[in-house]
């Protein structure tokens, strides 16, 4: 699932992810990927969340999905997508229950690395 507001990253991520095969739903705000995540978590296997959104911003998200009584709720991948790059906002991302942090503007080699090293922790549970 990719949580992205902006219309425009959504497509370039969108873009990005289909040269990896991947399938991709999107949501537009943080609310409805807690929405789409509690009625249909079963369908994902790892969550690109934009921190800043509107209704609820990506952490927001990340935090009631860790909390939501999914089975997957736990152990669903959810990394990152922001502009801001700084330790404090990777530390923020750890925080509020996300894998991973990744900087916008998304570099596909970045995203690429970024997934394979969550695919391995999840491996290695």
């Amino acid at each position: 699932m990719l949580a992205e507001d902006n219309e425009l990253n959504r497509e370039i991520a969108v873009e990005l992810l289909k040269m990896t095969g991947m399938k991709i739903d999107c949501v537009s705000d943080g609310k409805e990927a807690v929405e789409r995540f509690t009625t249909n978590g079963d369908d994902y296997d790892i969550i690109l969340m934009d921190v800043q959104m509107p209704y609820m911003n990506g952490y927001q998200a990340t935090e009631a999905i860790r909390k939501s009584g999914h089975p997957k709720a736990k152990t669903i991948p959810i990394i990152a997508m922001t502009a801001n790059a700084f330790e404090e906002d990777k530390r923020d991302a750890i925080a509020a229950g996300m894998n991973g942090h990744i900087a916008k503007p998304i570099q596909l080699d970045k995203l690429l690395s970024m997934l394979a090293e969550v695919i391995r922790q999840q491996e290695n549970c």
